[in-house]
């Protein structure tokens, strides 16, 4: 179902097949839910706090991710809403994801399961048949999106403020919100007279220029002041400024305020025309006429197999921020790999364009939902990985205190995982599956 549907339909017909266990991401959509359905004359419970009325039978039991396990006496179906999203997947040890639960809790009781979501995950693909309304339909659903290209800029001269996004930031009538995942002032730099990227002269990892002014660097912590290591020069080309850097430039070039939005920030940003931050803006801004991802490289080219996935994720969440096409919804997207499955799957309002794409990848490199998968780390893991048996199923790389295993199935990495000897004292975090 596409971003802006309301996925209600789905749940009421759910319900009409008897007791029915609905699972979203957050308890307050879960809230919001229980209300609409009470007032359709269902009796629901809302989870955590229902738990002794879902045990009593209600039509409708409710909740956000550890609803999975909630009670339900007679369930006849179960509905999970947004399958896509990282918060049903529960980070903490044990770690386990709701619709997985859920998909188990289905097969062993022989109820339907409904997944619903504007950009099904692969997993959930492999679990059934995929149902998608008429493409119409589903592109009404979707805002528009602009595609910036600055792949034929001069390196040296690119700018995450692009004359299209300027366009947008001096309408006074307009809300905009511009996402960037890099905090701080800058996190990338380049002496402007030599070209020499900066380095920290003891370690010789990348600096960044921190809230001081200072070179700071994030591995050996190493602090100096502005100076090129190779030429002695002061003055620096950014080539990937923070949040902090980029709302005063946003301010600048909007001539009007901007508001900095990070996840350590107050829940409810102050009221503005412009606001920036990470992706938590899109969680902390109840509504917006465009939204501008100035660095969706750094998402869809992360170093994460899921890459892909989490940012289609992201593309959901700004599409329900500014509505849909009919609505003047609005997403920029700036981009050097205007080609990439993931936008062209966004500005043609077809999500399921990455899924080959995803499918074949993942089948080659043995990855979930084609394999199994597990991060282990922790005081003792090298004890604990040690005493793992080996087989021809099973994959183990890493040390000093972080290792990966990944098997042909998820039994055959349990089992090996199971049999392992846990030292005395040891604190360990087996993540299956971990979402990044």
């Amino acid at each position: 179902m596409p971003p802006a549907s309301d996925p209600m339909p789905a749940v009421l017909s759910a319900s009409a097949l008897g007791p029915t266990l609905v699972i979203v991401p957050a308890v307050e959509r879960a809230m919001l839910l229980a209300a609409r359905l009470k007032r359709s004359g269902l009796s629901v419970a809302v989870m955590p706090n229902d738990w002794a009325a879902a045990a009593g039978g209600v039509d409708v039991v409710v909740g956000a991710r550890a609803a999975a396990w909630a009670p339900c006496p007679g369930l006849a179906a179960v509905v999970v809403i947004d399958e896509h999203d990282e918060a049903l997947q529960e980070e903490g040890s044990p770690t386990w994801h709701a619709r997985d639960v859920v998909i188990e809790r289905c097969r062993r009781t022989g109820v339907p399961l409904l997944l619903v979501s504007p950009a099904p995950t692969l997993t959930a693909l492999e679990w059934g048949p995929l149902t998608r309304p008429p493409h119409r339909r589903e592109r009404d659903g979707w805002p528009l999106i602009d595609v910036i290209d600055r792949s034929d800029q001069e390196p040296w001269k690119r700018s995450l403020i692009t004359t299209e996004l300027i366009r947008y930031l001096r309408d006074p009538e307009r809300t905009v919100v511009c996402i960037s995942n890099t905090t701080g002032r800058a996190r990338l730099l380049a002496c402007r007279q030599c070209r020499e990227l900066t380095r920290c002269e003891r370690c010789d990892a990348a600096v960044v220029l921190d809230d001081n002014g200072q070179l700071a660097c994030l591995r050996c912590d190493t602090v100096r002041p502005q100076v090129c290591l190779r030429c002695g020069a002061g003055r620096f080309a950014n080539l990937r400024p923070g949040v902090t850097r980029l709302r005063e430039e946003l301010e600048a070039a909007a001539g009007r305020p901007a508001v900095l939005v990070t996840g350590s920030g107050p829940e409810r940003p102050p009221e503005a025309g412009v606001y920036v931050g990470t992706e938590a803006v899109l969680h902390r801004v109840d509504r917006a006429d465009t939204v501008a991802f100035l660095d969706f490289d750094r998402e869809v080219l992360a170093p994460r197999y899921r890459a892909g996935e989490q940012a289609m994720a992201l593309l959901v969440r700004a599409a329900r921020l500014v509505g849909s096409r009919g609505h003047g919804g609005r997403v920029l997207v700036q981009t050097f790999v205007p080609d990439h499955d993931v936008i062209q799957a966004a500005l043609l309002a077809d999500p399921g364009r990455i899924v080959e794409g995803e499918r074949q990848r993942r089948q080659m490199l043995g990855l979930p939902p084609f394999g199994a998968y597990a991060e282990i780390s922790g005081a003792g893991s090298d004890e604990f990985m040690a005493s793992v048996p080996h087989s021809a199923g099973i994959a183990i790389v890493g040390g000093d205190g972080e290792y990966v295993a990944k098997g042909v199935d998820w039994m055959e990495l349990g089992r090996a995982l199971n049999a392992g000897v846990r030292p005395p004292g040891a604190r360990l975090r087996i993540a299956v599956d971990p979402p990044r």
